[in-house]
């Protein structure tokens, strides 16, 4: 079994949206390693002072338990282009600290600056992000994301994006598309174009 990966946002010396974190950390803890205990990460992380001013990732690795905490400077990537890469075989349910497969697909961007993955006929996510499409009025994510990310899931639960089937035929109904993340609100970069897929 592969390490997991979980990736909060700090920014200024603040965890952001721990609570969505921690409760995907410990349901991967029971359900990929079979761990019955859940722990607090609130408890288990030390912010580190030279963390209180900027942004950091601050990225755990761990299995059973926590194997390392580390806090790294961040910098967003300019993204302005996106290639559809269909892979039926991937698989992502866990955010698995091994991604080759992954790499490899990225690999294909052809030029781009990230790609959206097609599984089956479906959208799904892109190398480090989810995915959510804007019509005009309505942010719209597929449901069929490789991994259900935090920032995903907490955007569904306040009903602020709203989840359907995206298939690439239907990308022509939409204006722009968005990439999120931990690191990556819906209005942090800006959004894509959705004549800049290929």
């Amino acid at each position: 079994m592969f390490p997991l990966l979980e990736t909060i946002k700090c920014k200024d010396g603040v965890l952001h949206h721990l609570e969505w974190h921690n409760e995907r950390f410990n349901r991967a803890r029971k359900s990929y390693f079979g761990v019955d205990s859940s722990m607090n990460l609130a408890t288990e992380i030390k912010i580190p002072q030279w963390t209180t001013q900027g942004l950091f990732r601050c990225r755990i690795t761990y299995s059973e338990q926590i194997e390392k905490i580390e806090f790294l400077p961040h910098h967003y990537r300019k993204t302005e282009r996106l290639k559809l890469v269909e892979d039926n075989s991937v698989d992502y349910k866990f955010k698995y600290a091994e991604r080759t497969h992954l790499q490899k697909l990225f690999e294909k961007r052809n030029g781009c600056d990230d790609i959206i993955i097609v599984k089956h006929g479906s959208v799904t996510d892109s190398f480090t992000a989810n995915l959510v499409f804007f019509d005009g009025k309505n942010w719209w994510t597929p449901n069929t994301p490789l991994l259900q990310g935090t920032q995903r899931e907490r955007l569904l639960h306040d009903k602020i994006i709203k989840s359907c089937s995206i298939t690439p035929n239907d990308l022509p109904k939409y204006q722009t598309v968005s990439l999120i993340n931990a690191m990556q609100e819906l209005d942090t970069l800006p959004p894509i174009p959705i004549q800049n897929i290929s």
